[in-house]
C-alpha cells in the first residue's frame, strides 16, 4: 500500500499532532505521469488528526488503497482560507488525474460548484451537503439527528444530576441537526433532564471546529452548572470538551468517529461513554469503489440508522454494563427505523 500524500500542512492542536505524525507518508506528485488509478480527499477545518470527522474520511481512503489497489492523495486546509483557495485545491487534484475528488465537509460546496463542470469526466464527492448538484457530483449525507437522538437517550439514562450538556462547534444548520436529535432524545426519555446548550463560534468564524481550548472552556462552564454528561459536535474543538469532562470525572459523548478508540484521546477514554458515529469512512470508500467499478455514484447518497450509516458506539465496557441504558437505546433505534419515532432536524 502506498501511503497517503500530504500536499500541505496546517497547524493543529498537540493532541492531533501525535496521530498525524504517525499517519504521514512520503511526499509524491500524483501528476508525475503514473497511470495508476488515484483518488483524493480535501480535508475540512481541523485537518487530518482531528480524531473525528477528517480522520474518518482518511480511514476510507486508506481502506480504498488497501482493497482497491489505488493510490490515495490528500490535501490539508489552510487557516482562514477562502473559497478561492478551495477552488485551487480541487482543481489541482482533478488536473493531476485523481478520480474521484472528495471535499470533506459542506464548506466545499461553492468550490465544487465551480470546479466540477470543468472536469466532466471526474466524479466529485462532497460530504454533508446537497446544495450543489450535477451529473458528476455525489452528495454523501447522513441522518445525524438519528444518531444524536440515541445519544440523548443514553445521556438521560446516565445522568445523576438531571443536567446534561450539548456543545456545537459552529451554529450552522448541520450542527443544529445534532442538537435537535440530542435534545429530543433526552426529553423523550426523561422530561425532567435539562439540556445545557452552547455553540463555540458563529459563522463566518469556524474556529469552533478547530480549537480544543474553546471546547474545553465551554464544557467546564457546563460542568460548573451541574452537567454530568456532555455531548459535543465540534470536530477537533470537541476534544477539549472530552478532556474537561474526563478530568472532572464526568461522562463525555464523542462524535463522528468512535472516539473511545482514538489514539490521541486515549488518556480520557475511560470517561468517553459512547460516540455518535457517522460512517464517513464507508461513504468515502463506497464512492471510490463506484468509480473504480465504472459505475460512479451521483446525486444524493444518504446514510441513516437503517443502513448503519449513523449509530452509537459501544466500545467502552462501562457502557455495556448499563443494561437499562442499552435496552433503552436499542428500543429507540428500532422505533426510529420502524418509523414510530420521527426525529426532528431543527431545534
Amino acid at each position: 500500500m502506498r501511503r497517503v500524500t500530504r500536499l500541505a500542512t496546517v497547524a493543529i492542536a498537540s493532541t492531533a499532532l501525535a496521530l498525524s505524525a504517525t499517519a504521514c507518508g512520503k511526499t509524491s506528485d500524483s501528476g508525475s505521469g503514473s497511470k495508476e488509478a488515484s483518488a483524493a480527499i480535501a480535508y475540512d477545518i481541523g485537518g487530518r488528526g482531528d480524531q473525528s470527522f477528517n480522520d474518518a474520511a482518511y480511514a476510507g481512503l486508506v481502506k480504498a488503497e488497501k482493497e482497491l489497489d489505488i493510490k490515495g492523495n490528500d490535501q490539508e486546509p489552510s487557516e482562514g482560507e477562502s473559497d478561492a483557495d478551495k477552488v485551487q485545491r480541487l482543481t489541482e487534484l482533478a488536473r493531476s488525474g485523481n478520480n474521484p475528488v472528495i471535499g470533506v465537509g459542506f464548506a466545499y460546496a461553492p468550490a465544487i460548484k465551480k470546479v466540477a463542470p470543468k472536469f466532466p469526466k471526474t466524479t466529485f464527492g462532497i460530504i454533508d451537503d446537497t446544495s450543489v448538484t450535477g451529473k458528476n457530483i455525489a452528495n454523501m449525507v447522513f441522518n445525524e439527528e438519528q444518531g444524536s437522538y440515541l445519544a440523548g437517550v443514553a445521556a438521560a439514562k446516565a445522568t445523576k444530576t438531571n443536567k446534561v450538556g450539548f456543545i456545537g462547534g459552529v451554529e450552522v444548520p448541520l450542527i443544529k441537526k445534532f442538537e435537535a436529535g440530542y435534545a429530543q432524545g433526552v426529553k423523550d426519555t426523561n422530561p425532567k433532564v435539562q439540556v445545557l446548550k452552547q455553540y463555540l463560534t458563529q459563522p463566518p468564524n469556524f474556529d469552533g471546529f478547530a480549537k480544543p481550548d474553546l471546547g474545553k472552556a465551554a464544557a467546564q462552564g457546563q460542568l460548573d452548572k451541574g452537567a454530568d454528561v456532555i455531548y459535543h459536535a465540534a470536530g477537533l474543538a470537541g476534544s477539549g470538551s472530552i478532556e474537561a469532562a474526563a478530568l472532572d470525572g464526568k461522562w463525555a459523548i464523542g462524535v463522528d468517529s468512535d472516539q473511545y478508540n482514538q489514539e490521541g484521546l486515549a488518556k480520557y477514554k475511560a470517561k468517553i461513554l459512547t460516540s455518535v458515529t457517522k460512517d464517513v469512512s464507508d461513504a468515502v470508500f463506497n464512492l471510490i469503489k463506484s468509480v473504480v467499478d465504472g459505475k460512479p455514484q451521483s446525486g444524493e447518497v444518504r446514510y441513516g440508522l437503517d443502513k448503519d450509516g449513523v449509530g452509537l458506539s459501544d466500545s467502552n465496557p462501562e457502557y455495556k454494563k448499563m443494561t437499562e441504558l442499552t435496552a433503552a437505546v436499542d428500543k429507540a433505534k428500532a422505533d426510529i427505523i420502524a418509523g414510530k419515532i420521527k426525529v426532528e432536524t431543527a431545534p
